[in-house]
């Protein structure tokens, strides 16, 4: 088998969740504390041995493909006013060797279309896929590094899978699986945006997967599913009908960016981790004072 060296960002959604922010600005550049979400998605990636990054885009969103360009006027001006620092941030974004390949979609049809828009490129190779709005923090390896270790022992398909409370299971796609070993399960369905009662269980699919280039031919003749769109998830419950799939259930903690709550956790934990401003930060939290935003909630609930 070979090894995982492409990654497919599926980028080309709306953002209609975090609106009017997102109605010039695509929601995969919204900052956490210093860095874009999909900046963090591609150094994951690059941390995992991933040297071909595949940006699947749509409408408004070249600002992403601008943040991995290089910025000639920027540079030039830090560098006249000696802001080396700046400088050595702006240039490291990404390392030398790693590509960047940018796709567009021109409908938006979903996951799985986003997924196949990447065939041309990942050709028949395994791949990653990385869904920004999921944001994974891990003290030691990297979630898609960790995959990629079971995958490089397993050489199959792999999803990245935690477990959520059964009345939020209608909100992903639901493995139906069987442990095998300490956080690895044998795949034997799946199921998108279940109801609780149909739910099979509640590990849920969250935004990282390893794909065999099999998933292709079958995105290709896929019928679209829920949404009206083309589901990755159903793709990879008919791939179980030709090969193996696995579901890990990862080591680290997630935030859900493609919701307020989340995305405004991860601000907070990612904030107080930050070698810049991490004491400065805990000193206001631990002296704000929210009665009066507490009294004032109140009186306007009634």
């Amino acid at each position: 088998m070979k090894p995982i060296k492409k990654a497919v960002f599926p980028v080309a959604g709306m953002g209609t969740r975090f609106l009017p922010a997102t109605k010039a600005n695509p929601k995969e550049m919204l900052p956490v504390v210093d860095k874009p979400l999909i900046q963090y998605a591609a150094e994951e990636a690059v941390e995992a041995g991933i040297d071909t990054l595949i940006f699947v885009t749509g409408r408004n969103k070249r600002s992403i493909e601008d943040h991995f360009d290089t910025a000639y006027e920027l540079e030039r001006e830090l560098e006249e006013r000696n802001k080396e620092k700046m400088l050595r941030i702006v240039r490291e974004i990404l390392p030398p060797e790693v590509k960047c390949v940018f796709i567009r979609q021109s409908e938006a049809l979903g996951l799985g279309h986003a997924v196949l828009c990447a065939k041309p490129v990942v050709g028949d190779e395994p791949f990653a896929v990385i869904l920004a709005d999921d944001l994974i923090s891990s003290d030691n390896k990297s979630v898609l590094s960790q995959m990629v270790d079971v995958y490089d022992y397993q050489h199959c398909s792999v999803l990245g899978v935690q477990e959520v409370p059964m009345e939020e299971v209608h909100q992903y796609g639901v493995v139906d699986a069987r442990e095998t070993d300490s956080r690895m399960y044998e795949v034997r369905g799946m199921v998108e945006k279940p109801a609780q009662a149909d739910a099979p269980s509640n590990l849920a699919v969250v935004g990282r997967y390893i794909l065999t280039p099999k998933l292709f031919e079958l995105l290709e003749t896929q019928e679209r599913g829920a949404g009206n769109e083309i589901q990755l998830t159903d793709a990879i419950a008919r791939l179980l009908g030709n090969q193996r799939v696995l579901a890990y259930n990862f080591i680290g903690k997630r935030f859900d960016c493609g919701s307020k709550l989340g995305y405004l956790q991860a601000q907070v934990e990612y904030a107080l981790a930050h070698e810049e401003v991490s004491e400065e930060f805990r000193d206001y939290l631990q002296g704000l004072d929210l009665g009066p935003v507490v009294a004032e909630k109140k009186a306007a609930n009634g």
